[in-house]
């Protein structure tokens, strides 16, 4: 079987000119299994840029989104959310003792002091497309360097259903009332370590009263007058997709 690693820096990871990863003849006492698929098998590591090996280059995940097929894109979004789980869990959060690497395999950060054990976990974020008649809402973050227009998303709070956190979200970033709130999909999305849930919605009531901290500006859209939207591959696009052309 084929080993092939997935060398990443913060949110780059390690490729050659045709955006293929390095081949591995070694192994490594920190890397972790990604996946195993048709006789090859993924592991990641972090690296630091001048480990590079030559011949590849680091390449940010944003970057080549629109170019991943599906289990493309779930295999680099688990590769970073493993490394981001590995590298906030160095230390036990009971009490301070270094943890070690669970002894069967599992995916765990052991405390070899009190036993407690870390494993992986996501951030639950709900993302909603919201029509009015023959148009969308779509807002702009001040987060975004670019003018990129996008759907009003948020994280889950304690407590809270997934239908209530949409609710909630688009009331506080926008000011509307929204109703028929039915789920479509979801997308891991390791930016840090979330999961992205998504919605479609209607318009109920409001006037729109942005949330000045999060949203520089909002309106909707008619379809065929869309702004800058995010990229092919992302759950926001194909949300956006499927409200505008059905």
């Amino acid at each position: 079987m084929q080993r092939y690693a997935l060398l990443v820096h913060g949110q780059s990871l390690v490729l050659d000119q045709t955006l293929q990863f390095p081949l591995l003849t070694d192994s490594h006492p920190d890397e972790l299994l990604v996946s195993v698929e048709q006789h090859a098998e993924y592991v990641v590591r972090a690296i630091a840029p001048d480990d590079v090996p030559h011949g590849y280059q680091l390449v940010p995940l944003r970057q080549i989104i629109s170019t991943l097929d599906q289990t493309g894109f779930e295999r680099m979004s688990r590769a970073l959310q493993l490394l981001e789980w590995q590298r906030n869990h160095r230390f036990c959060s009971h009490c301070g003792t270094p943890t070690v690497r669970h002894a069967q395999g599992e995916f765990a950060q052991v405390c070899p002091a009190c036993g407690h054990s870390a494993y992986p976990r996501v951030n639950p974020c709900v993302i909603v497309a919201i029509t009015k008649g023959e148009t969308i809402l779509l807002a702009r973050a001040h987060r975004f360097s670019t003018p990129m227009f996008s759907l009003i998303a948020g994280f889950v709070e304690v407590g809270e259903t997934l239908e209530q956190a949409v609710a909630r979200e688009v009331k506080e970033e926008v000011g509307l009332d929204i109703q028929n709130i039915r789920y479509v999909s979801s997308q891991p999305w390791p930016f840090p370590t979330n999961i992205m849930i998504g919605f479609t919605a209607e318009y109920a009531g409001g006037e729109l009263v942005l949330q000045e901290d999060e949203i520089a500006e909002a309106a909707f859209y008619p379809f065929d007058q869309l702004p800058l939207i995010p990229p092919k591959g992302s759950i926001a696009h194909s949300l956006i997709k499927l409200a505008t052309q059905g």
